[in-house]
């Protein structure tokens, strides 16, 4: 498969025709509902109301925003610890992740998830996982699900660049790609895993060649670029709802902010950042295409703004007020052998 487009292609490909400005708007809202929410998270985590480990998307909204557009009910999601996002994509309640977040009995795994371990058999989205790669081999196990109930879904399975030199995934590979699994291998590659850029840590940098002794395909997105994203992804669901396996699709990424709040990100400078964000952001993007191409004016986008911004303080305000679990909860959801 080709690779993706440069950043600011429309739809990916250079002169290409825009979609809807629904569906622009669509994507605008998204994002940006992804970006207010996990701005908020931080504000809640310096207060203290957030414990342990909180890892942000912010920079990386375009990624799960643009692929979860080419999803259908009942395709699945799985994700690691950096998860916030891809649970508002598949449409999880704000208040119920925020209360999570909080420890509270409100939240989608009744406080004792956290951060890393949230859950929605509803939405499809099954977690949310702390152990690095972890979720590669059971989103594999999603797959082959969807291919023994013959239900035409796809699985969409989500790691970073730091996971990909994790032998599970390549164990993953070999059992998709033998069985013809329908597994979209997400590769969020944000440059620098933990802290560690890719160039320093992996012999092949390029991540979607990850699958070529397997015989996987790949390709390699502007994972800043939410119609270039969407483009990959329809592409790449159609591989797959065609039953001829899995493929890889690796999205070029950064995130803004530290690996987890706690990471002070002094291995790159101040500058990259501001760079990145002053050329790249996903957001600003849209943004940028639906003011230029006199889609929608600047009263319609604060708008937008305002009902997004107004949903995350619900969502904080809910989050804050829920009661903490009984301590009765420890003894509930608990595998006990017999």
């Amino acid at each position: 498969m080709a690779k993706a487009a440069k950043a600011g292609d429309a739809g990916g490909k250079k002169g290409g025709k825009l979609p809807p400005v629904e569906q622009l708007l669509q994507y605008y809202r998204d994002m940006l509902l992804i970006r207010r929410f996990e701005e908020k998270a931080g504000q809640l985590y310096g207060m203290g109301l957030i414990g342990g480990f909180c890892h942000l998307y912010i920079g990386q909204e375009a990624v799960v925003v643009g692929l979860q557009a080419c999803a259908k009910l009942g395709d699945a999601v799985i994700t690691s610890y950096r998860d916030h996002g891809h649970m508002l994509a598949t449409g999880m309640d704000p208040k119920g992740v925020m209360a999570e977040l909080t420890g509270r009995i409100g939240g989608y795994s009744k406080g004792k998830g956290g951060s890393m371990h949230m859950f929605s058999r509803e939405k499809h989205f099954y977690g949310g996982h702390g152990i690095v790669g972890a979720q590669v081999p059971i989103g594999t196990g999603l797959a082959f699900a969807q291919k023994y109930k013959k239900n035409d879904n796809v699985t969409f399975c989500y790691f970073g660049d730091g996971s990909a030199n994790q032998g599970q995934v390549y164990e993953s590979f070999n059992m998709a790609e033998l069985w013809k699994l329908p597994v979209i291998y997400v590769i969020e590659n944000n440059q620098y895993a933990m802290g560690t850029s890719v160039a320093r840590a992996s012999a092949q940098p390029a991540l979607y060649k990850r699958g070529e002794s397997f015989g996987i395909p790949g390709r390699q997105v502007d994972g800043m670029n939410v119609l270039a994203v969407k483009e990959a992804g329809d592409e790449a669901v159609a591989w797959c709802r065609a039953g001829k396996g899995p493929i890889i699709l690796e999205m070029m990424t950064y995130r803004y902010r530290g690996h987890s709040m706690s990471d002070p990100a002094k291995y790159r400078s101040k500058d990259e950042v501001t760079k990145m964000r002053a050329e790249h952001d996903p957001i600003d993007q849209v943004r940028s295409t639906l003011l230029n191409n006199k889609l929608a004016d600047e009263d319609a986008l604060k708008a937008i703004d305002k009902e997004v911004k107004d949903i995350i303080q619900q969502a904080a305000d809910f989050a804050q007020q829920s009661p903490e679990p009984d301590p009765s909860e420890l003894w509930t959801d608990v595998y006990v052998e017999a």
